[in-house]
Formats: structure tokens, C-alpha cells, sequence
């Protein structure tokens, strides 16, 4: 009686090498390969957003709300430009902005005041770097400001 076939452990080892040799070329052939965790799309990596997008749009008017809210200024201040816009996926979503923000003609008090002219008189004109971390969880309508950090340009 011949021993046992050799053929099925042989052909799971063969297998394993394909499978293996598969992952390592699809691994290679990935932008951002050899930069571990720089890979665009990484679970639970933070990834550029469009500027456009709803949520981005949403994240920035709720941080500049906070920053206005926050500031002893006399004039309202809206965001001049969006520098950078990135988003995460957690329990929820995180968006970090790089914002440059500018200072309105408009005081606080007046309505209305998402199309004040930003000041002109360079004694009045102030321009403000600022990075910020917004944490939302839409489904339960959470909003809040982690990290705000802003310089004088």
C-alpha cells in the first residue's frame, strides 16, 4: 500500500506563496508605498477633503462661529480661505482645516453677517492663521471644536 499523497500540503505551501506574492505586488504598485501609514484611504487615516463638500462646509462655519465667539474683537471675522481641508473617520468624523481668516467692516452686533467686506485700511485689516479640529457625529446633530490654534499673519 503506497503511503499518504504529499499533493494537498504541497499544493496549500504553493498557495500561500501565490497569495503572498499577490498582496506584496498590490502593496508595491499602492501610491505612498514605503511610507508606512501614509497610504491614501487607510483605515482610520485622515485624508484631503474637498473644500466643497457639505460636511467640510459645515465643520468651518461652526469653527468660525467658535472663533468669533471667542474673540474680544469689535468687528466679525469670516474665513478669507481654506488652506487645507482633511477628514477622519472615527466614531463619528474629525475635519481638520488650515483656515486664513479675515476681519469684516461688520461689528458683531449687525445680522447678517456672512457677506461682510473684509476691511481695506491696513490699520483695520487683520488676517489670522488658524487650524482647528472639528469632531461631529451627525446622526446624534454633536458638534464641538477639539483644537483651535490661530496666529496673527
Amino acid at each position: 500500500m503506497a503511503g499518504p499523497p504529499r499533493s494537498p500540503p504541497l499544493l496549500l505551501a504553493a498557495l500561500a506563496l501565490a497569495l503572498a506574492l499577490a498582496l506584496a505586488l498590490a502593496a508595491a504598485a499602492s501610491p505612498g508605498a514605503g511610507r508606512r501609514g501614509s497610504r491614501p484611504g487607510a483605515v482610520g487615516g485622515a485624508v484631503d477633503a474637498d473644500v466643497g463638500e457639505e460636511g467640510v462646509q459645515q465643520a468651518l462655519d461652526f469653527a468660525v462661529r467658535e472663533y468669533n465667539r471667542a474673540s474680544n474683537d469689535a468687528y466679525h471675522s469670516r474665513a478669507l480661505r481654506v488652506l487645507r481641508a482633511r477628514k477622519q473617520v472615527v466614531s463619528g468624523m474629525n475635519y481638520f482645516l488650515e483656515v486664513e481668516i479675515g476681519r469684516t467692516r461688520c461689528t458683531k452686533s449687525q445680522p447678517n453677517l456672512d457677506n461682510c467686506p473684509f476691511h481695506d485700511q491696513p490699520h483695520l485689516m487683520r488676517k489670522t492663521l488658524c487650524s482647528f479640529q472639528i469632531y461631529t457625529v451627525p446622526w446624534l446633530g454633536k458638534t464641538s471644536l477639539v483644537k483651535s490654534s490661530c496666529q496673527d499673519v
